[in-house]
């Protein structure tokens, strides 16, 4: 009767041998009594030396970094390799890592997924984490916030300033270098930072503290080094989180905080919200960055006022609305985030319409009786809005063939533009009014024809006679001249050099 393969897992500890348990120190010596076959996942480890001193042997897992370009082929070389020796072996795989086995240890994981596959027994046996020896050399209590991360796949929407971090797997210089670029994007460049070398380690333990702008400048990174970002209690560094915007609109909006903000209602900033988003446009006509960045910040507050009302009588929160967000822009996207293919803007935009129509089919909305013309907003800005009502016609057949066409209806509004003017009857100012509508109707499509977004031209063409009319200014005032001294031929004789001498960005 065969018995069943089994692997058991044992953590060699951060490296001093007077923190190695009793039970795991037992485990290894069995190594050299019985036909257990020892394997370590590195030689390069302090308790190595304590299992030479007493003759354990033990085979070693190193030419498998050699062998793989990446830290996954590696780990899933070893998991393979170990599987298969319990497999060929009658005796027991003692397989020995760094650490505790169950603290930042992939290839335990990979045991624990793989081995009920392989009908292979699997025991772990826990040593003394580096985590150990972190909490007493850092010396800081992990009740108050703790978090570990992995230096090799570091995101920076994994790091909360709130809470200490403890980042391992700082093999060398390069992933030192990599981590700082990432804690720099959360952190000032001269947030002071801890390098541990092999805590608890009797004459090999260092402890750096730099800036960490100098991470990457410690010597003697290794499989035993350790990066620790204390807690932070500076502004300029919650500043950074959306936590902190979130906590600053409920204290504007709480009892005790802004009367003018907790006055709001929807209707109220429904102004505001129209205001900022045109001061944004504004900042892209400018090409101004530094003031953009500002103004985005003004339009993000109206989307955070509006969503603290309604979470403030239980509807949402506005992590629901990133929620709803997040989750409707994959789904919207199955070219990038599914298998759906998308060459071209065009083809991705009939993906994105596709998937509009899936959704509304699934809410019970019967598509063929809503208009093709549903969907345009009631208050867009009329260009805008005229834009995308012809754009929707358009995708059903009802538009011009050609911009031949296109601009002979302009014409022909034109003209009926110019009777609605000669008339002189009672309702003749509602047909000027009807009449212009039609030949800026007529305008807008002549946009579309030559993909010019009408809004743009108007704005392009407005700036372009603010600066043109401000060289009028100037040269009045040079002068000494105001506009009531001034005459229209010399004033239009100022607008041609304007033409001339500005030059619109």
């Amino acid at each position: 009767m065969s018995t069943q393969a089994h692997i058991t897992v044992v953590g060699l500890g951060t490296g001093d041998e007077d923190q190695l348990t009793l039970g795991v120190w037992k485990k290894l010596q069995s190594a050299a009594k019985s036909q257990a076959v020892l394997y370590l996942r590195t030689e390069d480890h302090p308790m190595v030396r304590m299992l030479d001193s007493n003759q354990i042997p033990y085979q070693t897992f190193d030419a498998n970094y050699i062998a793989h370009q990446s830290f996954e082929g590696v780990y899933e070389s070893i998991a393979e390799s170990l599987i298969q020796s319990a497999k060929d072996s009658s005796s027991e795989v003692i397989y020995a890592v760094p650490g505790h086995p169950m603290v930042a240890e992939y290839t335990v994981q990979l045991l624990k997924q793989r081995c009920p596959e392989e009908g292979i027994s699997l025991q772990v046996m826990g040593g003394e984490s580096f985590l150990d020896q972190a909490f007493l050399r850092f010396g800081f209590d992990p009740i108050d916030g703790f978090q570990l991360l992995d230096a090799t796949s570091l995101s920076r929407y994994a790091l909360n300033p709130q809470m200490h971090t403890i980042i391992g797997q700082v093999y060398d210089t390069y992933t030192a270098s990599d981590l700082k670029i990432s804690l720099m994007e959360t952190y000032p460049d001269e947030y002071r930072v801890v390098v541990g070398h092999s805590l608890g380690v009797a004459g090999a333990e260092q402890i750096i503290e730099v800036p960490l702008h100098e991470l990457d400048h410690v010597k003697g990174y290794g499989n035993l080094s350790l990066v620790w970002v204390p807690k932070s209690e500076q502004d300029e560094v919650h500043y950074r989180t959306f936590g902190r915007l979130h906590e600053i609109v409920q204290i504007l909006r709480s009892p005790e905080g802004c009367p003018w903000d907790r006055e709001q209602t929807h209707a109220s900033l429904r102004k505001n919200l129209i205001e900022e988003a045109y001061e944004v446009l504004e900042t892209i006509d400018e090409d101004d960055p530094e003031h953009m960045c500002e103004e985005l910040g003004d339009l993000l507050l109206q989307v955070m006022l509006h969503a603290q009302m309604e979470e403030e009588i239980g509807t949402f929160t506005v992590y629901d609305v990133i929620a709803t967000l997040n989750e409707k822009l994959i789904r919207r996207h199955p070219h990038v985030f599914g298998n759906n293919k998308a060459e071209d803007a065009d083809e991705a935009l009939v993906n994105w319409n596709a998937m509009k129509v899936e959704e509304k089919r699934k809410k019970g909305i019967d598509v063929t009786k809503q208009s093709v013309l549903d969907g345009v907003p009631r208050e867009l800005p009329g260009l805008m809005k005229a834009l995308k009502l012809q754009k929707k016609a358009a995708t059903v057949g009802f538009d011009w063939p050609e911009l031949r066409e296109v601009l002979e209806k302009l014409d022909e509004e034109l003209a009926e533009l110019r009777e609605a003017i000669e008339n002189t009857s009672e309702d003749a100012a509602q047909d000027r009014l009807e009449e212009l509508g039609d030949v800026l109707f007529s305008i807008v499509n002549v946009a579309r024809f030559l993909k010019i977004d009408p809004e743009e031209a108007i704005a392009h063409t407005n700036r372009k006679f603010i600066q043109r009319f401000s060289y009028i200014e100037d040269q009045l005032r040079l002068k000494g001249l105001s506009f009531e001294q001034t005459g229209l031929s010399e004033m239009e004789n100022y607008w041609q050099e304007a033409k001339k001498v500005t030059k619109l960005r």
